[in-house]
């Protein structure tokens, strides 16, 4: 039997359609792809299924050559069946992986579905595995389990467990400013060159490269977030005594600009100043991105829930390609980090919080937009309807912050266009 159900009311970012229903998205683990790159002295060891190994794996599409810094304790039939003592396999299994790789110095171990499943306590194995193996290894751990988290939440979750970690500030210290999220080290980069020549020395990144180089916090940092999805990582810090910069975050050229010039604001950039050293960025990054408006501009987009990237992005090719935003449906809605997104979008645009899958897709079918933003579960469903798709999961491994990086970004959301086009030709 089919209900029939009432039309969605339009709401705007202050109202927006919460839904609670049939979901599909990214696994949690996956976040762990662009995390291993990042500290690059850190070990992630999924405590899982042959399943979350698979998952890793392709996800990674890392060749059975290489040695990356990753790797599944595979829970079996025996750990299941309870013939065997699971906290005893674990340990053999971190015994053996830190024998062999003796330049780990910070060994995470990430909890699964079938973890969780079993009510395995990796608080309790790390904190067991530290009296072992401290101070030549810090053990830590965190939940992806996909029962849980998103792919975006699984950054989340680990950097608000090492959030307690970091040193305490000195009393008295100067102020500094943290920037907080996982950044490609070319976009890291560039962004300290640039708060250099404004003068800002006092600067760090959170996740840094390296986990002896932890940053310290107290009531003298000032952080910036990189990211729209880390509410657990900024709760952590600023109980550590940190102040949140509110800013749009740094997609697109007006993004970048908004979001460098809230830090130099807050630490007392003169205006001018900000203004000359961001000009010529500012000038690259919007040529670059013009390239892209031809291709863009009028189309109707939709985002499916994904990565809680979708109302940055919805800004940007609202604002910088002309693009009409049909639906920003986004997993989670955290109103003070993504305040300043708003404000810049269309008072009346339609936001949905959660998913009911079903319904999403009805609304979407109905509308008929250019292009959706989506899980690669319902691309290919939706290609085949004649809609064209982008992957949402490209915009989070994808380095595509900053100015340098703005037409790239542009032409992640025209790639579907051009793809089309060819095929067209070919037919």
């Amino acid at each position: 039997m089919n209900a029939v159900l009432p039309p969605p009311v339009a709401c705007g970012p202050k109202q927006p359609l919460r839904q609670r229903g049939q979901h599909e998205v990214f696994c949690g683990l996956t976040s762990i792809m662009w995390l291993h790159r990042k500290i690059q002295d850190a070990f992630f060891l999924v405590v899982g299924s042959r399943t979350c190994a698979h998952l890793m794996q392709s996800a990674a599409g890392v060749m059975i050559f290489a040695e990356p810094r990753f790797a599944t304790a595979i829970i079996d039939e025996r750990d299941l069946a309870g013939m065997a003592d699971v906290h005893d396999e674990l340990d053999r299994v971190v015994a053996r992986l830190l024998s062999r790789r003796p330049d780990i110095r910070m060994l995470v171990l990430v909890g699964s579905c079938p973890s969780e499943v079993i009510k395995l306590d990796l608080s309790k194995a790390a904190e067991r595995l530290n009296g072992k193996h401290m101070p030549t290894v810090r053990v830590m751990n965190y939940s992806g389990s996909g029962i849980e988290t998103t792919f975006t939440q699984g950054e989340d979750n680990f950097l608000a467990a090492l959030a307690p970690q970091l040193p305490a500030q000195v009393p008295g210290a100067e102020a500094n400013l943290l920037v907080v999220g996982a950044l490609s080290e070319v976009v890291e980069d560039q962004f300290r060159r640039i708060f250099t020549a404004l003068g800002m020395e006092r600067v760090a990144f959170f996740p840094p490269r390296s986990s002896q180089a932890l940053p310290s916090i107290g009531p003298s940092t000032l952080m910036l977030l990189a990211q729209p999805f880390l509410g657990e990582t900024a709760k952590a810090l600023e109980g550590r005594g940190a102040t949140l910069i509110p800013a749009p975050f740094p997609l697109g050229e007006e993004g970048t600009t908004a979001w460098l010039g809230a830090a130099a604001g807050a630490f007392g950039v003169e205006a001018g100043r900000f203004s000359a050293i961001t000009e010529a960025g500012r000038g690259r990054a919007q040529l670059a991105v013009a390239k892209q408006r031809t291709t863009l501009e009028g189309k109707r987009v939709f985002f499916f829930p994904d990565s809680q990237l979708e109302p940055s992005m919805a800004r940007f090719l609202h604002r910088e390609l002309g693009c009409e935003i049909v639906e920003i449906g986004t997993p989670y809605l955290h109103r003070q980090h993504l305040d300043p997104e708003f404000a810049l979008l269309p008072p009346n645009v339609f936001v949905s919080e959660g998913q009911d899958v079903d319904r999403q897709l009805d609304r979407c079918r109905e509308a008929r937009p250019d292009l959706v933003v989506c899980g690669l579960g319902l691309a290919n469903p939706l290609e085949a309807e004649g809609i064209s798709t982008k992957w949402s999961i490209e915009l989070v491994f994808t380095p595509v912050q900053g100015y340098e990086q703005a037409g790239d970004l542009a032409e992640l959301f025209a790639r579907p266009f051009a793809r089309r086009e060819r095929l067209k030709v070919r037919l």
